[in-house]
């Protein structure tokens, strides 16, 4: 897209396609710089897979449980004169979580390094001594893609900046997360203790690009935080602050299609009628929403037969359960590591069947937050990766699998859960399809492979026609929160500029 000086006496305007967490960041920068703002969300709540959702009187985080590297999003805050403490309320976790090995032993991650080597010396004493040269590691990687991750690819000769040619030096484009891990780490439990946040990606630490060693060094650098209420409340103060701001959010409003004069964006058409714009900005699923969203001739890098052949994350088969009492005992969060962890991913990856003996992730909130427990029960976020969509039946393997899934949980410790049941909530690849337009259940979006990353990852600002815009994990940078926040930082500078627009925002 060439650039668009916009004059005119009215706020330029910005239709915004979703209210998750790029689309709120969007909402909120473009409106701080005096854009007319107006987000559509399908749903009732903002928030997409950032919501908190209520199911027997039992609250619970619909995605993410937990909150990484909080000052991007405290920058966006203050980029827009805003205190994010105002909205708010952080609580750090520490011990972060327990990594449950399956034969042993368990272990706390924490930001008390001289625990943390004490922690990882129960696996082998040798390793523990690499746990400050993998944080030293991980500082300058960190300083050297920070201004990669923030900066738009809209062309081949991007990487020709010397920034981006200083920092590829430094990807090791033949090392997996896993083989990284190897150069500190001897036992394969160690490497998996600081290199399973693949899954965040969802992705493998044996096929992930070792560029992404850099989200176990965020957790132990940055530290694990809870936001009071859940992350659902991240999307609620987001909201807020946008809508201080001027920007108008409609819930329960689907965006149909977009319109277009030739190939330039004017608006978007809901039920109510064509809503003008002179920007739009799609937040919504990627791969799942751009073929309804514009018409297929006028996709030229992104057509359709481009998008089936994407790589996608894997998925998640969730349990929300609401139970009688608590457990104690258990951490806020807790990993529990299958035995095979290997042979688990390789089931995952084939998506056949579900994997027999499935590592799970369970959250226990109460622990740490009064909103998801009371004086007669609590709240369990249970997650286990499984494969997107595909050959598995998921109406006929949701029940067997749920049973495996809580009789495995009973096995890992969790004495009774079975009967201590009052509510649940069972959400499937399928589930995630329907409920959240998510394409083929890969609730992390397109994969993170490094021939869909960068440049070859769907642009900021959308190549294929005028005026559309891309924030969300489908989009540069990727996915996980902050780096969602990021991007919609990058989207919403590319509009201002290309529109002519003197930034209003304060830092």
């Amino acid at each position: 897209m060439s650039s668009r000086r916009f004059a005119s006496s009215k706020p330029a305007r910005a239709a915004v396609v979703g209210a998750g967490p790029g689309g709120l960041a969007s909402a909120m920068l473009l409106a701080a710089s005096g854009m007319q703002v107006t987000v559509h969300e399908r749903l009732g709540a903002v928030g997409g897979r950032t919501r908190v959702i209520e199911n027997g009187g039992y609250r619970f985080d619909v995605g993410a449980t937990f909150f990484l590297y909080p000052d991007i999003l405290r920058g966006i805050f203050a980029q827009c004169g805003l205190e994010m403490d105002d909205f708010l309320t952080l609580k750090r976790v520490d011990p972060q979580y327990r990594l449950a090995f399956e034969g042993g032993p368990d272990i706390y991650a924490t930001q008390d390094l001289d625990r943390l080597e004490r922690e990882i010396a129960k696996i082998d004493a040798q390793d523990a001594r690499n746990v400050r040269l993998f944080l030293e590691r991980g500082r300058r990687k960190l300083k050297a893609f920070t201004p990669v991750l923030r900066k738009p690819f809209n062309s081949l000769s991007d990487y020709l900046a010397p920034d981006v040619l200083s920092s590829l030096r430094m990807l090791a484009p033949l090392r997996s997360v896993d083989t990284d891990m190897g150069s500190l780490f001897r036992d394969p439990r160690t490497r998996l203790a600081f290199s399973f946040q693949t899954k965040y990606l969802g992705m493998s630490p044996f096929r992930c690009p070792s560029l992404f060693t850099i989200l176990a060094f965020l957790e132990f650098e940055y530290g694990i935080w809870h936001p009071l209420g859940g992350c659902g409340q991240l999307s609620e103060a987001m909201a807020a602050a946008a809508r201080q701001l001027g920007a108008e959010i409609r819930l329960g409003d689907p965006v149909e299609e977009i319109v277009f004069e030739g190939r330039t964006a004017k608006g978007v058409r809901t039920a109510d009628g064509v809503s003008q714009a002179d920007v739009v900005v799609v937040n919504a699923d990627f791969a799942a929403n751009i073929p309804k969203l514009i018409p297929n001739h006028l996709r030229r890098r992104w057509s359709d037969a481009k998008i089936d052949k994407t790589k996608l994350s894997c998925s998640t088969f969730m349990l929300y359960l609401g139970i009688e009492g608590d457990y104690p005992e258990l951490d806020h969060h807790t990993i529990f590591l299958s035995k095979d962890y290997r042979g688990n991913i390789e089931a995952i990856e084939n998506g056949l069947r579900p994997p027999a003996e499935p590592s799970i992730y369970v959250q226990n909130p109460s622990r740490t937050d009064p909103a998801f427990g009371g004086r007669d029960g609590s709240s369990l976020y249970v997650l286990v990766p499984v494969g997107h969509c595909g050959a598995t039946d998921w109406a006929a393997e949701r029940q067997p699998f749920r049973d495996l899934v809580v009789q495995r949980l009973e096995q890992l410790g969790l004495t009774g859960l079975g009967a201590r049941i009052r509510t649940e909530k069972i959400v499937t690849p399928d589930d995630w399809t329907s409920e959240l337009a998510i394409h083929r259940g890969a609730t992390f979006n397109l994969s993170h492979s490094l021939d869909q990353l960068l440049y070859f990852r769907p642009h900021n600002r959308f190549e294929d026609v005028d005026g559309v815009y891309l924030v969300g994990g489908g989009t540069h940078p990727g996915s996980g929160l902050p780096v969602i926040y990021d991007g919609a930082r990058i989207t919403s500078d590319l509009i201002l500029r290309d529109l002519g627009l003197e930034s209003r925002l304060t830092a």
